[in-house]
């Protein structure tokens, strides 16, 4: 299957230079760009592309709206959006995740990545790159006292349980959690637990269902957002 791509971006190089990477390779398609966010959203809703990569500012309307809009909770049938940052570390990226947003790409990364990236975000899966999703959540996470395990709050509201999840975490799952946190793939939380990745996969089906979180992001987020990483682990 051809995956479709929307590229937003007020830069014209930087849209020519996406597009040239990503009509590239046989199994992506570029089908429009958009240079600013009401046009993105327009365009995307109109064309129902496969994955939408937003430049993280745009006139307009920003990628912070124009997220919410096209992905973000409430939104039945949401689409894929995947933001491309320059990796300003500050609270206007870290809403970006939280009003849907299922990934962040450096857009001086390598072409590789970004092709990396629009397969993954087009699987559902969020997981562009570990190491900017982890190095972005950690220091987004909130400077405050930690709260216990116990005291955590679900990723959206709902009916919540003892502790304010939906249903409190096992162990196992918080040292899933964790480990989602720090950038693992699903190989590696098999190897590192020591259970099959049948079992891994059980696991983050249990988390996200508790959390109430769509994909990996929401998971990592939440576990940073309530100090469930500290910074003595690996």
């Amino acid at each position: 299957m051809t995956i479709r791509v929307l590229i937003a971006d007020d830069q014209d190089m930087v849209r020519a230079a996406f597009r040239m990477i990503l009509d590239s390779q046989p199994d992506i398609q570029v089908v429009a760009e958009a240079a600013d966010g009401a046009a993105a959203v327009e365009q995307a809703r109109r064309l129902r592309p496969d994955v939408c990569l937003l430049d993280i500012r745009m006139p307009e309307l920003d990628d912070l709206e124009a997220t919410r809009l096209l992905a973000g909770p409430g939104i039945q049938d949401p689409i894929n959006v995947l933001i491309a940052t320059t990796f300003d570390l500050d609270e206007y990226v870290y809403n970006a995740l939280r009003n849907g947003a299922c990934g962040f790409l450096v857009k001086d990364g390598a072409p590789g990545l970004l092709t990396e990236a629009v397969r993954a975000a087009a699987a559902g899966n969020s997981l562009i790159s570990p190491s900017v999703t982890v190095r972005l959540l950690a220091h987004m996470a909130p400077h405050r006292s930690r709260p216990a395990a116990s005291e955590v709050r679900p990723v959206r509201g709902g009916a919540r349980g003892p502790g304010g999840l939906v249903e409190p975490l096992t162990q196992r799952e918080l040292d899933v959690v964790r480990l989602v946190a720090r950038g693992r793939t699903n190989e590696e939380l098999a190897a590192e637990l020591y259970v099959t990745l049948s079992t891994v996969t059980t696991h983050l089906g249990n988390v996200q269902r508790k959390l109430a979180a769509r994909n990996r992001v929401e998971i990592a987020a939440w576990a940073w957002e309530n100090g469930i990483c500290t910074s003595g682990q690996d």
